[in-house]
């Protein structure tokens, strides 16, 4: 496998626009494809993992155009066929690599009045995704599901198989339910308000930890009967959702996050970076970086839809070490790998609480992010909890040190690992040799050429 060489940089100097919000562009295309109507939808990130949702769709006959094209995006119009009018797919729905698209299928499929079946390649490391947080309380709803299952493990509190893809499901009549998401999960929660589409009555999900808010934004723009009440999130079923029309996709604040830790730890840098997504849901890393002294200044625009979108301008600045308590992890969870690295550099000492949730990712980002700065020369110590519930709880401590050193690292085959040892090697001290950076793709595939034009 060859090698990507990363040199160290001096500067990030620039201004970008960046592909459109995986988040938000994976929900575009399922919510458009289940309304009545015509929706065009501009900005769609040419990822990997978006793309797996637009061909899913297509698979279940919906008619989704391109009306234009470049290296960053495409704009679509998708022909929507109201809440009933999917068909059947002749064969299973590929996931490939994305655990959106198979968790937030689930809800649509779970009232469809036919079978259908998730699979993904062999070798992908979503047949290691747990799943049984989606299966779970969509049987409660009605659904008929059979999935892969883990032998039970003895010291789970509910001796239950854990559950993975290849799942198949047939949709059923679906009832309504209150439902307690034992962990905090936007796709979780998106995936039960899709299926509260389908059920008869008013499904109410409530969130321990408020996480992104993507879905809510989106039904309330297609008209859903839905109220959102802080933490609780009520929807009635059997109402058709409506198009607005158009969804302008703001750029993608996780996909921005590499480029904002570069520009912070380069000296002499200034970065503007445009049109990028300001949901308050998703500004946790913002928050966190200001709370460090980052030197980071938000100006937001008039939103020509639900998702509101405006500038970042980036300069150097020194950081200083901080806690981040669990309550903060469901709002910059993408963004933890990336965060780590700041934390390499900042003054003192940075506690990161609650980041069990990192092990289940597309690898183990604890391990991947801990094994690579380790290699570079930082102090970074996993310590680990037993709580009263039997449950694990783990916190990361980070000492900062004024350089790491360049090294031999690797991807883990993780996008998000990739983008984050690519920054690093712009950082160190010296050069840096990353395998197997191919996996960007899934997330970001213009980000090398992006980082080229803005590197000094």
């Amino acid at each position: 496998m060859p090698y990507c060489r990363i040199k160290p940089a001096k500067s990030v100097l620039g201004e970008i626009d960046l592909p459109g919000d995986k988040s938000i562009a994976h929900r575009s295309i399922i919510i458009s494809a289940i309304a009545k109507g015509k929706t065009y939808i501009y900005n769609f990130p040419a990822s990997q993992d978006c793309l797996t949702t637009l061909k899913a769709f297509r698979r279940l006959g919906v008619k989704i155009s391109k009306i234009g094209m470049t290296k960053k995006h495409i704009n679509l119009c998708v022909a929507g066929r109201g809440l009933f009018g999917l068909n059947k797919p002749l064969t299973y729905i590929d996931v490939r690599e994305s655990g959106t698209t198979a968790r937030l299928i689930l809800g649509v499929l779970a009232g469809q009045k036919f079978s259908a079946t998730l699979t993904t390649q062999a070798e992908s490391s979503l047949n290691n995704r747990p799943m049984r947080r989606i299966t779970e309380p969509l049987r409660k709803m009605g659904a008929f599901i059979k999935a892969r299952k883990s032998k039970p493990y003895a010291k789970m509190q509910d001796h239950a198989a854990e559950e993975y893809l290849p799942i198949a499901i047939k949709g059923g009549t679906l009832r309504s339910i209150s439902y307690r998401i034992p962990v905090a999960s936007a796709q979780v929660k998106s995936a039960l308000l899709l299926a509260g589409l389908y059920a008869k009555g008013t499904t109410k999900i409530f969130e321990p930890i408020k996480t992104r808010d993507h879905t809510e934004r989106m039904l309330k723009d297609f008209k859903a009967d839905m109220n959102v009440r802080d933490k609780i999130i009520p929807i009635r079923g059997k109402k058709e959702l409506v198009s607005p029309g158009k969804i302008h996709i703001p750029g993608d604040i996780s996909s921005a996050s590499f480029f904002i830790i570069a520009a912070i730890l380069l000296p002499h840098s200034r970065l503007v970076i445009k049109s990028v997504s300001l949901n308050p849901t998703r500004l946790g890393l913002i928050r966190v970086l200001k709370r460090m002294d980052a030197n980071i200044k938000i100006i937001p625009a008039r939103c020509p839809s639900a998702e509101p979108m405006g500038d970042i301008i980036i300069k150097s600045s020194r950081l200083t070490g901080t806690r981040v308590r669990r309550s903060e992890i469901p709002q910059l969870i993408d963004e933890l790998p990336i965060l780590m690295l700041a934390a390499s550099f900042a003054r003192g000492r940075t506690v990161i609480d609650g980041v069990q949730e990192l092990r289940v990712k597309e690898t183990d980002r604890i391990n991947s992010m801990q094994t690579n700065l380790r290699q570079m020369g930082a102090q970074i110590n996993v310590v680990s909890h037993r709580l009263s519930s039997g449950r694990l709880k783990e916190e990361l401590v980070i000492r900062g040190k004024e350089k790491l050193r360049g090294s031999i690292v690797s991807s883990f085959s993780d996008h998000r690992t990739a983008m984050s040892m690519v920054i690093a090697g712009l950082v160190s001290d010296s050069q840096m040799l990353i395998d197997n950076i191919g996996c960007i793709a899934k997330s970001f595939p213009g980000f090398l050429r992006v980082l080229r034009v803005l590197t000094k």
